[in-house]
């Protein structure tokens, strides 16, 4: 059996979607870029149960899977959903030391997200995880600027 793409390729589709993220969420280094991303996963990742952090972090090219599951605490109780303000304001206070976030994270995260995943399946589990889910990683884009960037 051949290796799988997501392993075989981890390293170009990282790069690719670092690119996206930092592009749009005007960060100067890939380090800041990285805190940035990191913050936005883990205030969405705070607000599910173990079975739809699975179900999201599946959906993500390999690198991406490993940051949302990195650190995690599945015993932990899911926060309860909040409005994008605090949401913002979550994604921004780690690691308070040294991020460089901009005030509005997530949806440039969120494009640069959509540029790496299958959107039937991105829409499949959001639509399970809730309309909260769904309006955390929605973007008003020309579905054209979305359209997969590795395929």
């Amino acid at each position: 059996m051949p290796m799988p793409w997501a392993y075989r390729h981890a390293t170009k589709d990282w790069q690719a979607f670092l690119a996206d993220a930092k592009e749009g969420l005007g960060t100067p280094t890939d380090h800041t870029t990285y805190t940035a991303v990191q913050g936005v996963l883990l205030a969405f990742r705070n607000r599910l149960s173990p079975r739809q952090v699975v179900e999201f972090a599946a959906l993500l090219p390999a690198v991406l899977r490993a940051l949302v599951v990195t650190d995690w605490d599945p015993d932990a109780p899911p926060l309860p959903w909040a409005d994008r303000d605090a949401l913002e304001a979550e994604a921004r206070a780690l690691r308070p030391d040294h991020n460089l976030t901009p005030e509005h994270p997530i949806a440039p995260v969120a494009r640069a997200l959509w540029r790496c995943v299958r959107h039937p399946d991105m829409q499949r589990v959001l639509a399970r995880i809730g309309p909260e889910a769904e309006a955390f990683w929605h973007v008003e884009d020309d579905p054209k600027t979305l359209e997969r960037r590795i395929v």
